[in-house]
């Protein structure tokens, strides 16, 4: 069914897509929001994405390919997105926050944060394979295919992405560490 929509909305009926992109949008902003960390960057990510697969659609070869091919096109807007904002916004210093006196219910609320820090930490590329990887749950070869690179450069990638993403909550901990001792 969703061949034939494909297919209709490529020569040009405006139902058939939006028919297709109704069933797509939940699961494509959440993509958007994990990139991006931000509803309205998230919102606009989609919705540039969506007049961008509109435009575009004809020149789909594979109908089959449609999900993978709109979702390498919104990531693709998310990390312009991203890094047109990352050069805009200005360095922000963390202050540090007491942690609780006592483990508690508490103490995952602190763990989110320490990672949404670190995931804040990392470029718009690397988050996007994070994303697509520990969210949307694909293997190696399912990013690949996602994002129209060999399975190599994904493996590579979602490696590179691990170890910066280690390397941001380490010097997130001795940043913490440094400004524990020094006040």
């Amino acid at each position: 069914m969703d061949r034939d929509l494909v297919e209709a909305a490529r020569n040009g009926d405006r139902e058939a897509y939006v028919d297709l992109i109704r069933a797509r949008t939940d699961r494509l902003f959440r993509i958007a929001q994990r990139i991006l960390r931000d509803i309205d960057r998230a919102e606009d990510a989609l919705q540039d994405a969506l007049v961008i697969a509109w435009r575009d659609l004809r020149g789909l070869r594979d109908p089959d390919r449609f999900d993978a091919w709109l979702q390498r096109l919104l990531i693709n807007v998310c990390i312009a997105q991203a890094t047109r904002e990352r050069r805009r916004t200005a360095n922000l210093r963390v202050l540090p926050v007491d942690g609780p006196a006592a483990p508690d219910e508490l103490l995952s609320i602190a763990e989110r944060d320490l990672l949404e820090r670190g995931f804040r930490r990392l470029p718009p590329d690397q988050r996007a394979i994070l994303v697509l990887h520990h969210y949307l749950g694909y293997a190696p070869s399912e990013i690949a295919e996602t994002l129209g690179i060999p399975a190599g450069t994904a493996r590579s990638r979602l490696h590179h992405a691990h170890r910066a993403m280690r390397a941001a909550l380490e010097a997130d901990a001795r940043a913490t560490v440094r400004e524990g001792r020094s006040a």
